[in-house]
């Protein structure tokens, strides 16, 4: 039978064709992230010039992509300054207020983290991004499903997110390096302020008509109490409403 065969010399030429298309496909630039800028300018403009200085902070918030942790309806609004709703009568925290509590933890790589009231996930995120391994409780079962599931999509599995009532905490992985509950009980919950390492910070609105910040740091000596800045947040609801210590 006769086959029909191509010069050496072709192949060469066709193998050199397919390897340089091969090389060009590789090196093929990746599509530009059209948020970075917008993400930049939150941090210079909203954050940075009211004297967040936490290189740490600074840098976490410009890497989190916060469009990703919005409904898609709010997407186009997810580096403005202000809060934004996320269903269910909840909100995303303004991104000042976010980087501000997130200083006052002054966290290190590597500390363990609970937050009460994952809410969108966004606030985990960025704790994560500063190296954080973060516990997050949500009562709303619908969040906290889809907290869990934007989360694990862009890619922040160091973040474990449980449905409960946060007021008790969660005991298994305590003591915490730091706190951070998102939503205001009308009293510091005392089951959080136990699950606080010695040395650890915990960040939290605190009241109902009139809410302000509050910092607790727990020392060799006990617990010292700060009074930070008025805020607005969304109230704590579940045990907390029913008079629980």
């Amino acid at each position: 039978m006769n086959r029909t065969r191509r010069a050496p010399g072709t192949l060469c030429v066709l193998l050199a064709v397919a390897a340089l298309f091969a090389v060009v496909s590789i090196a093929e630039p990746e599509a530009p992230d059209e948020t970075a800028d917008a993400r930049q300018r939150m941090v210079r403009d909203q954050i940075e010039s009211r004297g967040v200085e936490d290189a740490r902070v600074l840098a976490a918030m410009s890497k989190v992509p916060r469009h990703e942790l919005v409904p898609a309806e709010m997407r186009p609004h997810a580096y403005s300054d202000r809060p934004l709703p996320i269903g269910l009568r909840q909100t995303i925290s303004q991104p000042y207020i976010v980087a501000y509590m997130t200083e006052q933890l002054k966290l290190e790589a590597g500390d363990r983290v609970l937050e009460v009231g994952t809410g969108s996930g966004y606030q985990a995120a960025v704790l994560a991004q500063m190296g954080a391994e973060v516990w997050s409780i949500e009562i709303v079962p619908e969040l906290a499903q889809r907290a869990a599931r934007d989360l694990a999509r862009i890619g922040y599995d160091e973040v474990h997110v449980r449905e409960g009532d946060g007021y008790r905490g969660w005991p298994e992985h305590a003591p915490f390096d730091a706190i951070i509950i998102t939503a205001a009980p009308p009293r510091v919950p005392q089951p959080l302020v136990e699950q606080l390492a010695v040395g650890g910070r915990m960040v939290l609105p605190v009241g109902e008509n009139y809410q302000e910040l509050v910092l607790i740091e727990r020392t060799e000596k006990g617990v010292e109490r700060s009074r930070l800045i008025p805020v607005r947040f969304v109230p704590m609801t579940g045990e907390v409403r029913r008079g629980g210590e």
